[in-house]
């Protein structure tokens, strides 16, 4: 009898967390200069901090969208310059992009750690 409850309890538990997965944008990435950025759900969207570099722990986006692609703003970390971007997923890799006035682009591609 408690077999089947505890059995019973840890199918509900990983019913119930696989319902919350996170999205495919979520977790730690190196970009394309060797640092480490981190993306993270942060109200109803998604935040990337660096954690490691010369600036760690500044937040240099925040993207909005589902499954293989978002949108939103990114901005250099050089030079604190923001720009309209976008971000693509595809297996390991994310392909960030950043644009001015949506005709002058530069694209990075960051591999998840």
């Amino acid at each position: 009898m408690i077999r089947t409850l505890i059995l019973t309890a840890a199918m509900t538990m990983a019913t119930a967390t696989a319902g919350f997965a996170a999205e495919p944008i979520v977790g730690n990435w190196k970009t394309a200069s060797g640092e480490t950025a981190v993306i993270a759900s942060c109200g109803g969207s998604y935040c990337i901090t660096l954690k490691t570099g010369k600036h760690a722990g500044k937040r240099i986006g925040n993207l909005a969208g589902n499954g293989a692609s978002y949108s939103g703003e990114i901005t250099d970390p050089n030079n604190d310059k923001t720009y309209s971007g976008n971000a693509s997923i595809s297996g390991a890799s994310l392909k960030m992009q950043g644009c001015v006035l949506k005709i002058l682009c530069k694209s990075q591609t960051w591999t998840r750690m």
